[in-house]
């Protein structure tokens, strides 16, 4: 058993003794602690710095997007008239603007009801069919059409409505209506006669063409309260007639089926308020793309004083910091310094940041002239200023559509061929279309557009031919499942021959037919003709065509270039400038350093593995720490217990000695 008690019977105070000499052998752990609050600060360094390099990159995000290039702004010069916002294609000018008319929808009301809730009819099955199109011709007096003609607008979606025993009250039909989203508007309104309920039907939208055609199938006493035909028999009574807006603009007549505009200025959305004139004046917005660089500026000016401070070394107070001599900062700040102040190359009208009133200082700072900047706004146009700060591209072909990069993309000047152009999915009838739809005969049509299948009905009755294409495209368009995949297709009528077309193009686009009207409209031989995908080359590469878009191939200069070939003929077809500016490379940089294989990632890494294996050899040294501590304790206890018997023994010695002393003197 070990002796703890210090100097038993010899004085060795051994606690005191170990004590201190565990104090130098902790000497390595203190060591070890030391280089371990390095490494911490270190981690925090790298923290901070990751920090200010993600902020820099959000500062880049405006001046790596065209739209903030492309900003336009739009004023009303009476604001009570009309108000204007502008998009990025709107051209700058002054317009002058006369509205004359709102655009409004139509309202028509039902004759009046005892009883919101009592039944109408008998309570057999109907169906109450709403068309949209326009009227003409005619007069209107006192709510009635007389001699008008309704021609339907093949462009909107038709619809139908169920009513039954379970519904076929006045309120049972409103909700019937609004719960089918038909494009009608259905309300009750008491007029405090004796009969004072009546059903108000209104448009959803405005505009001459979404006037109203109702036909009712079944019970008699539906038929007479709803079925409305402007050119025939009208039930309900017109309070308020479907009207476009009408106004000029610089003096040139225009129309527009609802009060917001955006057809009439390109890029310019107009908001009509009341008859009256107006001034639109359409600019360009250079006060945010001022207010983006100086961000830019700024953010950068950031960056720079951190990585200084974080690599700094103060020799008259000889404090350093904690990334002093670190090579990731450093290469870090040069890789920034080299990005911004190299060239972009490429023929472009602004290759470096000088021409933008942005240079570097001594201490590598970056400064801007406000001045030098607004002037190259004014003397740049925006596809060019654009492409010294954003990825963009512009092409010298009005039918191409530049639609974007990516960090792959080698800028430059690229030709563009065209060998096919896209095409869309059609559907020819192999026979003239039989002109009578009768319900439950020939009225059902499963199509299947783009590869999305449904099923629809064609309102029974007896069509010209350019009626019936008119109702079957309706119809189909009308279809849910179309709507959710945004499939639809045009329908007309040559010779009495129906042709479907697709809306989309590519060898995606199709078109295909059956059911019981099949045969009536389309022939025993429709012929189907699959889309095809446009194709051709760019700057001498093959590229990828999917319905109108050609995009570089994979490994290629071109890659991730991709161009919307809208129009137009086959052949050369022009160029193609790909750009991308300093905002867009430094944000590349940034990526790249940020990521979770990027140079900080990589060298934080390597701390933390330190820091570890600084861990185990602490571990490791206090494991062996309780060994020395215990060999200590075992030596110094077995040094005491010697000498106490040796203290023992010469006491017994020196008794013996005195006793034959005394023996001797008697």
């Amino acid at each position: 058993m070990a002796i703890s008690s210090p100097g038993i019977g010899s004085n060795i105070n051994v606690d005191s003794i170990v004590k201190q000499l565990m104090t130098l052998e902790r000497q390595p752990l203190t060591a070890l602690d030391t280089k371990e609050v390095s490494f911490q600060a270190q981690l925090s360094a790298y923290g901070s710095l990751k920090g200010t390099l993600s902020s820099f990159q959000s500062s880049l995000a405006s001046l790596n997007s065209l739209s903030r290039f492309q900003a336009r702004t739009a004023t009303s010069s009476d604001t009570g008239v009309a108000t204007a916002t502008a998009t990025s294609i709107a051209t700058t000018g002054t317009f002058a603007l006369n509205v004359s008319q709102l655009a409004q929808s139509q309202a028509i009301v039902a004759t009046g009801q005892a009883s919101t809730t009592a039944a109408i009819g008998a309570g057999a099955s109907t169906t109450i069919s709403f068309q949209f199109g326009t009227v003409t011709g005619g007069t209107l007096t006192n709510g009635v059409y007389t001699g008008a003609t309704f021609t339907q607008d093949g462009t909107q979606a038709s619809g139908s409505v169920t009513i039954t025993a379970e519904n076929n009250s006045l309120v049972g039909i409103k909700d019937a209506i609004n719960n089918a989203n038909l494009g009608v508007n259905a309300s009750i309104v008491g007029d405090g006669s004796a009969t004072p309920y009546r059903l108000v039907l209104q448009s959803a939208s405005s505009g001459a063409n979404r006037t109203m055609k109702i036909s009712v199938a079944g019970d008699a006493a539906l038929s007479s309260l709803l079925a409305y035909d402007p050119a025939g028999t009208q039930n309900l009574t017109q309070t308020l007639a479907a009207q476009d807006a009408a106004f000029t603009v610089n003096g040139l007549a225009l129309t527009s089926r609802t009060n917001t505009v955006s057809t009439a200025l390109q890029g310019v959305n107009l908001t009509l308020l009341k008859a009256g004139t107006s001034t639109v004046t359409v600019g360009r917005d250079t006060s945010a793309i001022q207010t983006s660089v100086a961000a830019f500026v700024k953010a950068y000016n950031d960056v720079d004083a951190t990585l200084d401070q974080l690599a700094s070394f103060n020799a008259t107070t000889r404090q350093a910091g904690p990334l002093n001599g670190d090579f990731t900062v450093r290469s870090i700040q040069a890789q920034l310094r080299s990005t911004l102040g190299g060239s972009l190359g490429g023929g472009l009208a602004l290759s470096n940041l000088s021409q933008l009133g942005i240079t570097f200082q001594r201490d590598g700072t970056l400064a801007l002239d406000t001045t030098k900047l607004q002037a190259a706004l004014d003397a740049n146009s925006t596809e060019d200023f654009a492409g010294a700060f954003a990825a963009t591209g512009k092409t010298t072909d009005s039918l191409v559509n530049y639609l974007g990069s990516t960090s792959a993309s080698t800028p430059g000047r690229y030709a563009l061929n065209v060998t096919t152009l896209a095409t869309q999915g059609t559907l020819v009838g192999s026979a003239a279309a039989n002109l009578t739809i009768t319900a439950g005969s020939n009225d059902s049509l499963a199509v299947d557009i783009n590869g999305t299948a449904t099923s629809v009905t064609i309102a029974a009755g007896t069509y010209t031919a350019a009626t019936l294409a008119t109702a079957v495209q309706s119809a189909i368009n009308g279809s849910s499942d179309l709507q959710a995949v945004g499939a639809a297709v045009t329908v007309v009528a040559n010779a009495g021959v129906l042709t479907i077309t697709s809306n989309r193009y590519g060898s995606a686009s199709k078109a295909s037919v059956s059911g019981n009207a099949a045969v009536g409209l389309f022939g025993n031989a429709p012929v189907a003709t699959t889309g095809v995908d446009v194709a051709g080359t760019i700057n001498g590469t093959a590229a990828t065509g999917n319905g109108q878009v050609l995009s570089g191939t994979t490994g290629s200069s071109i890659e991730g270039v991709r161009l919307e070939v809208v129009g137009g003929a086959t052949g050369d077809r022009g160029t193609v400038t790909v750009m991308r500016g300093f905002a867009t490379r430094v944000d590349t940089l940034l990526s790249g350093l940020l990521s979770s294989n990027g140079l900080i990632t990589t060298r934080t890494d390597g701390i933390n593995r330190s820091i570890s294996d600084l861990d185990d050899r602490r571990t490791a040294l206090n494991r062996r720490l309780v060994d020395v501590e215990a060999r200590y304790r075992a030596q110094f206890t077995a040094l005491d217990t010697m000498m106490s018997n040796m203290l023992s023994t010469s006491n017994f010695l020196t008794q013996q000695l005195n006793a034959l002393n005394n023996s001797s003197n008697r």
